[in-house]
């Protein structure tokens, strides 16, 4: 065997090598973010079953998660489930969209015109302190019982915390960082762009973060009591369940709002969790 030859078993041996490593890097990060989860899981479907067999309620209030498991299996069978998310979903992500542009162009335009600051900061906090449910009878009077309704709700919702994430943010954009820029001849919109705006980044994803949260509850809110016809949705499935007295179909549908709320606070997390990689901020500890 030539000295080349020799070479290139070595690099291919240790290509496998770092392979195997990374695949095993891999699995043991999906391990040690999925066990304290499973863990979660097993102990909450634990407690939950224990409290049933307590007999605190009857059955057919409060049924076992074997029953309630069952019935969203169920349903996970059913074109009908679907129809209902894909219609929750969309109200969400066109309600949360709204706000971002909403919640973009106000905490812009208050963060960095002091009139405006004085006049409308306060106004804002006090917005995103006002129950979601207290804005359904203005917006049944102002829309009737229709999509508008629900979506004025959930921008309502939500904007105001998307808004102070972005004051905050700017706030708190280091000195140095707006020096530099105007040395770099960056003025108005320019500074905004390249400096303010990314600087305050990890304070806008968590106005973003905490106005998802506003939102998904004032949707929720808004499909329980602002029923449409013909139109089926996760809210609507709730109430019905409740009027018809199905628990194990109430609380199914519970489930899949929790998960839901969870798979996008994942997704956020990611987000957040790149975002601190790029400025080096996720260090190992010790």
């Amino acid at each position: 065997m030539t000295t080349t030859e020799i070479s290139q078993s070595i690099a291919g041996l240790d290509a496998l090598e770092l392979s195997t490593r990374e695949r095993r890097g891999l699995a043991s990060r999906i391990w040690s973010r999925a066990w304290p989860m499973i863990s979660a899981i097993v102990l909450v479907l634990a407690v939950w079953e224990v409290v049933v067999l307590s007999g605190w309620r009857p059955e057919y209030v409060l049924p076992g998660p074997i029953t309630v498991l069952g019935e969203l299996g169920d349903r996970l069978g059913d074109g009908e489930f679907y129809n209902a998310v894909f219609t929750t979903m969309r109200r969400a992500i066109v309600g949360f969209a709204l706000a971002v542009l909403v919640g973009l162009v106000v905490g812009a335009a208050v963060s960095r015109v002091r009139p405006l600051r004085a006049a409308f900061g306060s106004l804002i906090t006090g917005l995103q302190t006002m129950p979601s449910i207290a804005w359904f009878p203005l917006a049944i009077l102002l829309f009737k019982l229709s999509e508008s309704a629900i979506l004025f709700v959930v921008v309502l919702g939500a904007a105001p915390s998307i808004a102070n994430g972005l004051i905050a943010g700017v706030d708190y954009t280091p000195p140095i960082l707006l020096r530099a820029g105007h040395i770099l001849g960056l003025r108005r919109l320019a500074l905004y762009r390249h400096v303010i705006l990314p600087a305050s980044l990890p304070s806008f994803l968590s106005g973003l973060k905490q106005g998802w949260a506003f939102a998904w509850r004032s949707l929720m809110a808004g499909e329980l009591l602002v029923i449409i016809a013909h139109q089926t949705s996760i809210g609507e499935q709730l109430d019905n369940a409740r009027e018809l007295s199905d628990a194990p179909g109430l609380l199914a549908t519970m489930i899949v709002i929790l998960v839901i709320g969870i798979v996008v606070d994942m997704c956020f997390g990611a987000a957040d969790n790149a975002l601190r990689r790029r400025w080096g901020l996720d260090q190992p500890v010790g």
